[in-house]
């Protein structure tokens, strides 16, 4: 249900963004604004933002494909409907946190998308079923498990690289935060996780 729900409220935002750059910019994550003027929204507000057509198209179907399955689990776990969002908007919170310092001081740095919030989202299916097969490159069939570790290798390498306009930081750090929230909600799920091996 609140997969649906945020896809639908994120696609309306992102759609309204699109046609008017002044919402862009009061929504988007400028960490620069957030200290200066006390706009501590926008640690949240960017994730309802996206680029283009493909950069919401690529998050939101992403988010569909795991956020539906998460629910499913954290109902079955008996986990409230609280315990994802949590997962969601903590992730997108949690994955900007890098970047809220490092670039406090640069006027010019903005991040948008809710990238950071579906990479807690897909970490946390992979913590439940390691082995379930994520396509690599939307192709090869390859463990979760498997996936995960060469995602997180990738965002640090593309992070050092700084050549494109895709914030691996916010992929990395909420991929970390995704992975350890079944912990934060019941510790003893790491004996369920490493029952897998």
């Amino acid at each position: 249900m609140w997969t649906y729900l945020l896809i639908g409220i994120t696609i309306i935002i992102s759609y309204r963004c699109f046609k008017s750059r002044l919402l862009f910019n009061k929504l988007a994550f400028i960490p620069y604004r957030v200290w200066k003027n006390k706009e501590w929204y926008r640690n949240i507000s960017h994730g309802f933002v996206h680029a283009d057509s493909m950069h919401l198209l690529v998050n939101m179907f992403t988010f569909w494909s795991f956020g539906t399955y998460v629910e499913s689990i954290f109902s079955y776990r008996g986990f409230s409907s609280i315990a994802f969002l949590a997962l969601y908007f903590g992730g997108m919170i949690f994955a900007s946190l890098y970047d809220l310092v490092k670039q406090r001081d640069n006027p010019y740095y903005v991040s948008i998308g809710a990238s950071g919030a579906v990479s807690a989202v897909l970490f946390t299916s992979i913590f439940f079923n390691p082995w379930g097969k994520i396509l690599f490159f939307a192709v090869l069939p390859i463990p979760g498990i498997v996936f995960g570790f060469i995602y997180l290798a990738y965002c640090q390498y593309m992070a050092r690289q700084a050549e494109d306009n895709i914030n691996h930081n916010a992929h990395f750090y909420g991929a970390l935060y995704g992975f350890l929230f079944p912990l934060l909600l019941n510790p003893g799920l790491i004996n369920d996780f490493l029952a897998h091996f």
